[in-house]
């Protein structure tokens, strides 16, 4: 039973296509006031509210981190450019999936051995990675039998585990789980059973009731039920089976509650959220507002 519930889990986990630091698809990308994001093959992105820009670039999947967009090619070639219109440098080839985030860039191979990626250095950190993520200080990744690892700081419970000082490695601190989402000092983790269970800073309730106004510094269930997560700097969100989108935290309640329905791919930034629903539809909202229909360049 134990070797099947593995290959059922691996199953799940290398055809979710996550790899990112605070969305549910590699479709879209939110980081603050940046996103980015794929539509009907086309690759956008902005900053803000403001009219997103074409990228002329076929890509798989979009990332962004403080300074920079970043985009994985149909080749595996991981790019990054600060620009929408400028150059872009090549960071990384063979790449099947990466995070972006403050600090810079987890990459995972096509051999699931994950690299960190910052500046100019590069460093292997981890082998058999199907899945992972960059907060704003901890790093996340979780390994194709569904183990979760988390390494850096840990003073508002970012481990999940009690702890509140960092280690000097990735240390393993839950199970069973499919997918992991960070931003700033929370992080919010999906299991294979649909349970989201959040930890870290939670001021206002990215992370649930527990630790409400402070912090939580152990997983604790918040929902069940989800097939997708994302999360912003103080509000988060989960897509049901149904399709219904679902947020809680700053400008929602501490419960999660409905607020879209047909959606396939979320992503959060600052006050921001960005959503794909069925239809190939792009949506822009600011956290407690009702989704507006983001309008796309035509003719590009």
């Amino acid at each position: 039973m134990r070797i099947h519930a593995v290959r059922v889990l691996l199953i799940v986990l290398l055809s979710s296509g996550a790899a990112l630091a605070d969305s549910s698809s590699p479709k879209l990308a939110a980081y603050y006031d940046r996103q980015m994001a794929i539509v009907a093959g086309k690759v956008y992105a902005w900053e803000e509210e403001n009219p997103p820009t074409v990228v002329p670039i076929s890509a798989r999947q979009v990332g962004v981190g403080r300074d920079n967009f970043y985009a994985l090619t149909s080749d595996g070639d991981l790019i990054a450019f600060d620009d929408v219109a400028g150059e872009h440098t090549v960071l990384m080839q063979g790449i099947a999936k990466f995070a972006a985030g403050d600090s810079g860039v987890l990459a995972i191979t096509s051999d699931r051995t994950l690299w960190w990626l910052s500046g100019q250095a590069k460093q292997p950190l981890a082998t058999d990675v199907a899945v992972a993520a960059v907060g704003d200080g901890a790093n996340y990744y979780i390994t194709s039998s569904g183990d979760l690892y988390v390494k850096g700081r840990a003073h508002r419970g970012q481990y999940g585990d009690g702890r509140l000082k960092p280690t000097d490695q990735f240390v393993q601190t839950a199970s069973n789980a499919t997918h992991i989402t960070a931003h700033t000092g929370h992080a919010i983790l999906l299991q294979a059973n649909g349970d989201v269970v959040g930890t870290g800073g939670n001021i206002y309730g990215p992370v649930g009731k527990h630790g409400l106004g402070d912090k939580a510094i152990r997983w604790s269930r918040i929902m069940s039920g989800a097939k997708a997560i994302a999360t912003g700097s103080s509000h988060s969100l989960a897509i049901l089976q149904n399709g219904i989108l679902v947020a809680w935290g700053r400008g929602y309640d501490t419960e999660p509650m409905p607020i879209f329905s047909d959606v396939v791919a979320v992503a959060a930034g600052s006050r921001t959220t960005i959503a794909l629903t069925r239809d190939d539809t792009l949506w822009q909202w600011d956290r407690g507002e009702p989704p507006r229909r983001v309008q796309l360049p035509v003719g590009n």
